[in-house]
Order: structure tokens, then C-alpha cells, then sequence
């Protein structure tokens, strides 16, 4: 049996702020927004290319900013850079992991699972952008 992981709620203070950073800044895919009266609206999107959405949401049991370390996988680290810096995204320096820790920069060999870059929501939510090389299927 697979399990998947589909969904990950973002605690947000304010749902079309949030909205607009995550479609505009972002770039993800807007998918649902749904109220239910006056106290519930969630907002459902997906980054390009991910079977993972997000949900925006307002929860008691949930302060926001207080989510940390979502990682977005990509396959070209300096592509999504300057794809989310043409956005006017603020986005901190690239990095990559090494014997002595966190390093400034990709990693040189530009080798899977080890260049990273952070970006932040409104709300203070911190995401990290992941390289990884996937294999291209066989046609």
C-alpha cells in the first residue's frame, strides 16, 4: 500500500495575503478557495509539478509562522532562484552541505540532495528549496 503525503496546512494571520504571496511570489497553482460562514476559509495550493499542495489556513491550534522546513524539490536550484527573485521574492543565499557544515553556494559538483536555498511566507513560514537530479524516464 503507498501512503502519499497530499496536504500540508500553512498557518497563516491573513488567508489573501498569504493568497497573493504563495500565487504571485511563489508561483504555485491556486487550486480551492472555500468559505464556510464567516469563520472558516481555506485556500488550497500546489507548487508547478508537485503532488503535494499546501493549505492557507486560520487555526487556533496552529500559530502563525510557526511552520519550518517544508523543502520544495527542484532540478535546477539557480533556475528556481531567479525564477523566484523575478517574482520579487526575497530569498536567502544558496548553500550546500559539507564536512564542516553549511557552506555559501551550490554544491560544486552540483550533486543531488545537497544545494539548498531558504525563502520565508509573510507570516514568517520558512521553506527550503532542494536540488535534486531525477533520473528522465525511458521513452
Amino acid at each position: 500500500m503507498d501512503w502519499t503525503i497530499e496536504l500540508i496546512v500553512v498557518p497563516v494571520s491573513d488567508i489573501d495575503r498569504a493568497k497573493d504571496f504563495y500565487l504571485n511570489k511563489a508561483g504555485f497553482d491556486l487550486l480551492v478557495d472555500h468559505s464556510a460562514g464567516d469563520d472558516f476559509r481555506v485556500v488550497q495550493l500546489t507548487p508547478p509539478g508537485s503532488g503535494c499542495s499546501i493549505a492557507l489556513m486560520r487555526d487556533k491550534r496552529m500559530a502563525p509562522g510557526s511552520l519550518n522546513g517544508i523543502h520544495v524539490i527542484v532540478p535546477d536550484i539557480e533556475v528556481a532562484r531567479a525564477e523566484l527573485v523575478a517574482r520579487g521574492t526575497e530569498v536567502g543565499e544558496m548553500f550546500h552541505m559539507t564536512e564542516t557544515g553549511p557552506t555559501p553556494g551550490p554544491d560544486p559538483d552540483r550533486s543531488s540532495y545537497n544545494s539548498f536555498m531558504p525563502f520565508n511566507d509573510p507570516d514568517g513560514n520558512t521553506w527550503l528549496v532542494q536540488e535534486i537530479k531525477r533520473a528522465e524516464p525511458v521513452a
